[in-house]
This record gives structure tokens, C-alpha cells and sequence, in this order.
């Protein structure tokens, strides 16, 4: 079998009757005519008015367009015409509108890498800001959770707020997408890590999407924010589009969810005694920060003491200064828990969820990690994909379980017996 892996592939061999399952999502095919589907969108959207409607009541004096940054594809050729278009339809000069690159406690972007994104017109010709957590914020007080909410102050300037995203599932804020945009996208540092710190206590057994309290929080963040109209997409393992909503930020982002959850939550009758689990390839696995989501969704079809090879090629190493030094200055898994429910740091957040695996299972990661950065974070580096296989062969005298994730940061186990 192959697994995808930055921008190629690896390959290994295993016997058939180990396998209890691949876990592969249940695939929609992408639209005929993506274009034509996000137009329609736009003037018919999910719920709410059309976006020409809006901008006609409102006449906006200064427009922001919340974007992703590089570490969430986005079909952004599909999605930005249209409402650029509707835009020029309602009279509104492009001096206007301005881009806000949602990089929450990301860094920002090259210009080459924001051609890459977002095409060379609308770089040239829209201003760009990428958003700094740390950078020149407003207080527009708590949220009902005590969380002091800070955002973009251009964001809170705005007299009209578009946001964009891809829904697709998430470790601890139940799926992507919708109020995402705000927060954590153009939210301060602080804001960020409140609202994150509920991950403690939600990884591994996340209540109803319309219970989770991260979720939630966000979602009055959004709401005091106002946002004014949301187009978000649902993609298939291809990046196709197979599902656009567009309008109310609730109910346009519901509904994509349902189509989500439809293709990548996957049943599993039991736990495995060894998952093999595919980041996905680039960038999904550009570096151990965005890759651990897989590592996470391995670990809920794996039994304790049980055992996950993972492949993520991390050629930008671990991915964040202060998920290193975590990792540096533990000396054991538990020393990164204790340390999390001390004090809530990002980037300490992502020690804390390698190490809430690694506790209870052996990693094994292929990846271009040295064997020093690999062991670090409690992990054993083994240089092929196949060395792990025959590793796990003869440590289990042949005798095991095995389910196969390759679309690892996308597919969610979910165990019938939880």
C-alpha cells in the first residue's frame, strides 16, 4: 500500500488478515461546475439575504474579507469571483475592501505565498493585511464564558464583515469553518489560549458539536463581531469541492458540517492493536504542529498500550518556537499535562497532545526528523515505513490488530463501543 507523504509517496507491505480495517472517507465527488455552484451561492445562499442585497442596504464604507493562511487549503479561485464581483455590482470601489489574512498565532505570509493562494489579480489589486495576535487589538470585553475578548482592530472597524473557510473535522473544536474565521483567526494571543484551553478537558471524548463549549465560545465571538454574510466549502481527499453554503454564519456553517461529518466521521467496530496512519501529504504534514491532528485521530482507534506508525514527512521541522521548547524541557510525557493545566500556552497545547498519546501508546514516526528532535518527543524514529511494519511484526509475534488511516488528519474513528 501506498500513503501519500509531503509531495510523494511510501510504501509498505502487510499481511491481508491483520487488517481490520482502512479508514477512508466516505468520498462525494467534487462538482461538475464548482464556478457556477459558488455564483449561485452568493445570490442564493444557504440562509440569510443574497450578498448583493446586503451591500445595497448597507453601502458599505470599508469591507473586510476574512481569509485562511497556508495551512488551510482553500479553493480560493472557486470562492473569491463571486464576491468580488457582487462587490463591483453594488458599486463598491476595490480601495474598499480589504483582505485579512486569518492567521491566528500563525506567522504570516510570504508574497509568494500569497500569489500562490489567492492568484496574482487579487494580490495586485487588494490590499493585504495578515492578522497579528500580539498586534494592535480592541477589548470588546468578556464573553459569557469570562473569556476577555480581543480582536483585529481593522476587523472591528469594519462596517461590513465576509468570511471564508473550509469545514473539515477538528480535534477539539468539533469542525472547522464558520466562526472560526474570528476566532481563533483574527483574535489576540490571550483570547486564543482561553478559548483553547478547553482542549484538556475535551480531546478524546468531545461532546455534540452544538455542545462544545470551544465551539460555542467562538460562536458568540463571531455573533459580537457581526458578521455579515460567510461562504465556507466542504471538500472531498482531492480538495474538490463538493458542498458550498453560503449566508447566515450559523446556519450556512450547520449545514456544512452535516455534509463533513457524513464523509469523514468513519464507524469502527473496535480498537486495533497498531493503527498506521498517513498525515496526508503536503501541506498537511509540512511540519509536526499540523501534522499531530492524525497523530490525534489514530490515537481514538488504537488501544492503550497499543501501538501507531505514522508517517509525516515535517520537512519544516516541529513547526512552532514554543511547542520545541516544551518538548525540549520535559522529561516525560506526564511533565507536559501537569505543565498544560498549570498555565494554558498555544503552542504548549500541541506538547500536550503528543504527550497525552505517547503515554499510553509507543509512536513510531517516519519522518525527516533527526533521531535527537524524533525522541524529544518520546517518540522512536525509524528510517522506512516498512522497517516500523516488521518492528510491530515481531513485537507482536505476528499476533495483532491493524486499521489504516491515510487520509489521517481528515478521518475520524468513531468506535462503537464509546
Amino acid at each position: 500500500m501506498e500513503l501519500n507523504y509531503g509531495r510523494g509517496t511510501v510504501s509498505f507491505s502487510i499481511k491481508d488478515e491483520r487488517i481490520n480495517k482502512i479508514l477512508k472517507a466516505n468520498e462525494k465527488d467534487g462538482l461538475k461546475d464548482p464556478h457556477s455552484a459558488a455564483a449561485k451561492a452568493v445570490k442564493e445562499p444557504t440562509a440569510g439575504p443574497p450578498l448583493l442585497d446586503l451591500l445595497n442596504e448597507k453601502q458599505p464604507e470599508d469591507i473586510v474579507i476574512i481569509v485562511n493562511d497556508v495551512t488551510r487549503p482553500t479553493p480560493y479561485s472557486v470562492m473569491l469571483p463571486p464576491i468580488l464581483d457582487t462587490i463591483e455590482e453594488a458599486g463598491i470601489a476595490k480601495e474598499k475592501v480589504t483582505f485579512i489574512v486569518a492567521t491566528g498565532v500563525h506567522d504570516r505570509h510570504t508574497d509568494q505565498q500569497n500569489i500562490e493562494i489567492f492568484g496574482e489579480e487579487v494580490h495586485n489589486n487588494y490590499k493585504f493585511i495578515h492578522h497579528d495576535c500580539d498586534g494592535e487589538l480592541v477589548d470588546m470585553g468578556d464573553l459569557s464564558s469570562g473569556n476577555n475578548f480581543k480582536v483585529n482592530k481593522k476587523v472591528y472597524e469594519a462596517d461590513f464583515v465576509i468570511t471564508t473557510g473550509v469545514i473539515l473535522p477538528h480535534y477539539f473544536a468539533g469542525f472547522s469553518g464558520g466562526r472560526k474565521s474570528i476566532l481563533p483567526g483574527v483574535a489576540g494571543r490571550e483570547t486564543i489560549e482561553n478559548n483553547h484551553s478547553w482542549m484538556v478537558k475535551l480531546m478524546g471524548n468531545l461532546p455534540p458539536q452544538k455542545e462544545n463549549p470551544v465551539s460555542l465560545e467562538m460562536i458568540e465571538a463571531a455573533e459580537k463581531i457581526g458578521v455579515d454574510f460567510i461562504i465556507n466549502v466542504v471538500t472531498n481527499s482531492s480538495r474538490e469541492i463538493v458542498k458550498i453554503t453560503a449566508g447566515d454564519l450559523i446556519e450556512a456553517w450547520y449545514e456544512g458540517i452535516e455534509v463533513s461529518a457524513e464523509m469523514y466521521h468513519v464507524d469502527l467496530e473496535e480498537k486495533a492493536d497498531l493503527a498506521i496512519v498517513s498525515s496526508g501529504g503536503f501541506p498537511r504534514d509540512i511540519n509536526v504542529y499540523q501534522s499531530q491532528k492524525a497523530l490525534d485521530h489514530a490515537d481514538h482507534g488504537t488501544k492503550k498500550g497499543g501501538t501507531i506508525i505514522w508517517a509525516a514527512e515535517c520537512s519544516e521541522g516541529l513547526g512552532e518556537k514554543t511547542f520545541e521548547r516544551w518538548m525540549e524541557e520535559a522529561e516525560k510525557p506526564e511533565d507536559n499535562e501537569k505543565r498544560i493545566k498549570e498555565k494554558f500556552v498555544i503552542g504548549g497545547h500541541k506538547a500536550f497532545a503528543i504527550s497525552k498519546v505517547v503515554k499510553d501508546k509507543e509512536v513510531i514516526l517516519i519522518s525527516e526528523l533527526s533521531r535527537e528532535e524524533t525522541e524529544k518527543m518520546f517518540i522512536k524514529k525509524m528510517p522506512e515505513l516498512q522497517d516500523a511494519v516488521d518492528y510491530v511484526e515481531d513485537k507482536y509475534n505476528g499476533e495483532y490488530s491493524c486499521i489504516i488511516l491515510p487520509q489521517g488528519s481528515l478521518t475520524v474513528p468513531k468506535v462503537k463501543a464509546d
